[in-house]
């Protein structure tokens, strides 16, 4: 085991969990059909300071409080990998701990309710790898802090992985779709509407943000001429009313003239496709495109 959490100390998610602001989200819906929609917002760390850019990705050092006990910290981002250190290793939250970015490996770690695919690289006070599980934080990846892929290629894995978490929900419905509402979650903790889809592939901290804060979130997304989308991008229409505010996720060209693209999308009496589309194409339209900032591009 890579962890070790105290007897007295209850899960982080289960002492942290709480009731958060709602925002008014919309996603296109069956025509003549209006629906509620909720979400939440993450927490930002308290302290963040910018560092030199490392390759490809700005690094973003921020500071985290931890919870339990004898954490260990790897020399990779793998929980099977050698052990470097270990935080909290006499008491619980012994140890605040100091984080420039993180790789999402793929490996869901739990300790209690909580649970995590992100490990987190440390600069203080050991420095390798340490699962965000150990980090006293509500959502599943740290705030603020930029993510690599896994294996090398930043942009390229960072990109594939949004693209393959998208494809899930094309047969996660018993081999259907998962039928699209903005007032239900699927099994997966996410609203089954636009924004809480893309929220999903884009391996946001549940249910998923709105199609606004998509938009207008500079910790989430920047905007990006049409033109100079690529796989895992965003076209989203955050100005519309409450039954056209939409967001796709972009994954190619149909042809060099940039006509039309294929992209992945829940929409009202569809659920999930994955379809031609030409949103943001026309002069005029309200949809724009955006670039996800964890690609670090």
């Amino acid at each position: 085991m890579s962890t070790r959490t105290p007897r007295s100390r209850a899960p982080r998610s289960r002492r942290l969990h709480r009731i958060l602001p709602t925002l008014a989200l919309a996603c296109l819906a069956a025509p003549g059909l209006a629906l509620p929609a909720h979400a939440t917002t993450g927490t930002a760390p308290a302290h963040t300071r910018h560092t030199a850019q490392t390759g490809s990705l700005q690094a973003a050092e921020a500071s985290f409080p931890t919870w339990g006990t004898r954490w260990v910290v790897h020399a990779t981002p793998d929980i099977n990998s050698p052990s470097v250190g270990m935080i909290n290793q006499n008491s619980a939250g012994q140890d605040r701990v100091t984080a420039d970015y993180q790789v999402d490996t793929g490996r869901r770690v739990c300790e209690g309710s909580a649970c995590s695919t992100f490990m987190a690289h440390l600069t203080s006070p050991v420095t390798g790898f340490l699962t965000v599980v150990a980090v006293d934080i509500p959502e599943d990846r740290l705030p603020g802090v930029p993510v690599q892929a896994a294996h090398g290629g930043t942009q390229a894995g960072a990109r594939q992985q949004t693209l393959q978490r998208a494809a899930t929900w094309l047969t996660a419905n018993g081999g259907r779709p998962v039928p699209y509402s903005q007032s239900s979650r699927w099994r997966d903790g996410y609203r089954q509407d636009c924004s809480g889809y893309v929220s999903m592939a884009l391996g946001l901290p549940t249910p998923g943000t709105t199609t606004v804060g998509l938009a207008t979130n500079r910790g989430l997304t920047r905007p990006i001429a049409m033109s100079e989308l690529q796989p895992g991008d965003l076209v989203i229409d955050a100005i519309g009313n409450s039954n056209t505010r939409h967001v796709v996720i972009f994954e190619r060209w149909n042809d060099a003239a940039h006509r039309s693209y294929m992209a992945y999308e829940q929409r009202g009496g569809r659920g999930t496709t994955h379809q031609s589309l030409s949103y943001g194409l026309n002069a005029g339209s309200e949809y724009k495109a955006y670039r996800p900032v964890q690609y670090g591009d």
